[in-house]
């Protein structure tokens, strides 16, 4: 169980593309994925891709949540979308509040607990949640990221995930459409404008942000505390036919959680991308900072 004597809390967000299992004979990669997620010490983690972790009574959930300390929660898979998502978080750092599973006809929206910091006077709850927007629909994740914003109701929350859909504030350039060899994947990730051009898919992170419902994290770290590093393509680090990696993976939070971050990182070390097609974000906050932040005003 990790602890923090220090001011740090510690905001994992990962898609371990198919839980790290082997694929055409491949090697396990779960004990990588699990070593890289142990040796940053997080206090939660938003996890994509959980494919099987529902099997055998849920066993490679509960392994992995011991091997970490934390607690998990997890969505169910569906026959359409197999890999649900989850929350880990540490129960000495945090309590349970309530749990909510926001599911759609096919994929699971998003796991969604809600959960009290420990040792705060007049604590507000943070509704925290993780997300896998649809593969195959611009339209279709354009209603989950509608279906989000009832997250923006609460006083304070924070969620990340796999959007499978493109930033729409950030300096470095958007797929270039007929230079992609992969036309499925042209056609899942954009869609043609009013002028027969055909445009990336940024309506869920335009949505998101518009009139300040919710701060886009790696925005925040490089605007606000100057780390341009914060805006490092995410996905997908290992096929080519799609174009340049892209900013797909992304976290946000109310205003008044995001004004306690101190550093976003990108992680895609030689061993994450053993363990995944997708870099790891990493979100540090102030931990006095965010007590302020989930402290009701006398």
């Amino acid at each position: 169980m990790t602890t923090s004597l220090d001011d740090e809390l510690r905001i994992v967000c990962w898609n371990l593309e198919t839980n790290g299992l082997p694929k055409k004979g491949g090697a396990d990669r779960r004990p990588v994925a699990l070593t890289v997620l142990a040796g940053l010490r997080p206090h939660i983690v938003l996890r994509q891709e959980l494919t099987g972790a529902h099997e055998n009574g849920a066993r490679t959930l509960y392994e992995e949540a011991s091997h970490l300390g934390l607690v998990p929660f997890m969505t169910p898979p569906t026959s359409d979308w197999p890999h649900p998502a989850g929350v880990l978080f540490d129960p000495g750092v945090f309590e349970t509040v309530a749990y909510y599973e926001h599911a759609g006809t096919v994929w699971p929206l998003m796991c969604n607990p809600v959960l009290r910091l420990r040792g705060t006077d007049r604590p507000i709850p943070v509704s925290v949640a993780s997300v896998h927007f649809s593969t195959a629909d611009p339209l279709r994740r354009a209603g989950e990221a509608r279906r989000l914003i009832v997250l923006a109701e609460q006083q304070a929350a924070l969620f990340g995930g796999d959007f499978n859909s493109y930033p729409c504030r950030d300096p470095f350039p958007l797929p270039e459409w007929d230079t992609i060899a992969d036309a499925g994947h042209r056609e899942r990730r954009s869609s043609i404008d009013h002028d027969g051009r055909r445009v990336a898919d940024t309506g869920p992170d335009d949505l998101l942000t518009r009139q300040g419902l919710f701060t886009e994290l790696g925005q925040y770290a490089a605007v606000e505390l100057d780390q341009p590093r914060a805006l490092t393509p995410t996905a997908s680090l290992w096929r080519a036919d799609q174009g340049a990696p892209q900013r797909i993976d992304r976290m946000y939070a109310t205003s008044n959680v995001a004004a306690a971050l101190t550093r976003l990182d990108v992680i895609d070390t030689d061993e994450v991308r053993a363990a995944s097609d997708h870099a790891l974000l990493l979100a540090t906050f102030s931990l006095t900072g965010l007590r302020k932040a989930l402290t009701l005003a006398v």
